[in-house]
């Protein structure tokens, strides 16, 4: 009880001698609040940033092993023509390779493929540089497929190479202004699709990345008809593999491994022969956005770090000089019978109230910062750059005014009396 006494009366003292300084206190705070602003501001950015591009890069799906001909990341030692030769997927591989892995080891295997800048027409309306992709049944426990109206595919649709399609929420806005597209017809590369669902709008993602506005699904052997893709995918675009894992494959080793293995079956590789096939997974891009984000928050915090010890060294500056005002008062307090940790206390928490008002101006700085439009990206505070905000400020206030309050809290009150 009486320490919480104490502590209140330090912060009634602190606090006293803050509003008789207001101008020197406003000034104080202005280092700290710089010094915030630039660190939280640079986290900050970062973290949208690194948000933004992933988000960009979810249509990737989580927990997959993609299998290609193109590794998602090169070994500089290995020679490009090796990558070059090798075979792409196809519909054959597709299939041998969902019979040959084990029930319950994976969530869905799907194959699929896309070409880019197509025209897509619609009666007197047509729209440009569109994706058209086919793709499998299982596609949508591979990837994200948010339907927004109508419906999937059905077995027998993929099976059948059925003319029927699901199209982005741009191109149905072009094609069908005001009307429902759901069953309305199109055509693209001299062949008729009837529109049996429409995707959720996801509006333009950072860096370019595919989006499903200008995205058409349409089943995987219409696709191929469409193109002309040989059966042993010599001819047309490449396809990819898509293996979903499951919860209780940790790092989908297991399922990584069983792929590999049952993909050198099909291509009857030998023990020694190395793989003619990649395989890729998300986690290698995400560790290497995770790894360039890193550096740019170090970075940006060095040189925020500049701003901040500018901001300490001028707190600290402010409290040697309201220990000299009040040496009399010191000296008053102490031969009343005020303990040294209550002086102590007295000026600590002074620097600290600077320094967290200081911090609380500069994060609120960056709060306004994040209602500026930079175009697709988007700027958000969290929570965490909150609080690493506010306990930078108070570990400035206890650096700053730990050496002042220590000799405050040491003085001797006769002398401290006499002073002037």
């Amino acid at each position: 009880m009486l320490t919480l006494r104490l502590t209140l009366e330090s912060f009634a003292f602190a606090w006293q001698a803050l509003r008789s300084n207001l101008l020197r206190t406003l000034l104080s705070l202005l280092g700290v609040t710089v010094g915030i602003f630039a660190i939280i501001a640079v986290f900050t950015v970062v973290d949208s940033l690194e948000a933004n591009v992933r988000q960009s890069m979810s249509f990737m799906g989580d927990k997959v092993v993609y299998v290609g001909k193109w590794p998602w990341t090169f070994d500089a030692n290995r020679p490009w023509w090796k990558y070059f030769s090798r075979p792409v997927p196809t519909a054959r591989e597709f299939r041998m390779l969902e019979k040959m892995l084990r029930p319950g080891s994976n969530k869905g295997v799907a194959i699929f493929v896309s070409k880019s800048g197509n025209t897509f027409k619609a009666g007197s309306n047509s729209v440009a540089d569109c994706a058209l992709q086919g793709v499998s049944y299982d596609y949508r426990n591979v990837s994200s497929v948010p339907i927004e109206q109508g419906r999937y595919f059905t077995q027998q649709e993929v099976d059948g190479g059925r003319p029927v399609a699901i199209i982005g929420a741009t191109i149905a806005e072009n094609l069908f202004p005001g009307l429902d597209p759901v069953g309305q017809d199109f055509k693209t590369k001299g062949r008729h699709f009837t529109v049996i669902g429409v995707l959720k709008k996801e509006g333009k993602n950072l860096l370019g990345a595919p989006s499903n506005d200008a995205n058409c699904l349409i089943p995987f052997n219409a696709f191929a008809s469409v193109f002309a893709m040989s059966s042993t995918g010599m001819t047309g675009p490449s396809p990819q593999l898509g293996i979903k894992g499951t919860d209780t494959d940790p790092g989908l080793l297991n399922l990584e491994a069983e792929v590999q293995g049952a993909m050198r079956t099909i291509r009857g590789l030998k023990p020694r022969e190395e793989d003619n096939f990649a395989l890729n997974r998300p986690e290698m891009i995400a560790s290497l956005i995770t790894k360039l984000f890193s550096v740019i928050g170090i970075a940006g915090a060095v040189i925020g770090s500049f701003a901040m010890l500018v901001g300490g060294f001028g707190i600290a500056n402010i409290m040697f000089v309201s220990v000299r005002e009040r040496t009399n008062i010191i000296g008053i307090q102490k031969s009343l019978g005020a303990k040294n940790y209550f002086i102590l206390f007295q000026f600590l928490f002074e620097s600290i109230f600077l320094c967290l008002f200081g911090g609380a101006a500069g994060l609120f700085l960056v709060w306004l910062a994040t209602f500026i439009s930079l175009g697709d990206l988007t700027l958000f505070l969290s929570a965490g750059n909150i609080s690493l905000g506010l306990l930078v400020s108070v570990g400035i206030g206890v650096v700053a005014g730990i050496i002042p309050a220590f000799l405050a809290a040491n003085l001797d009150p006769v002398i401290a009396i006499r002073a002037k």
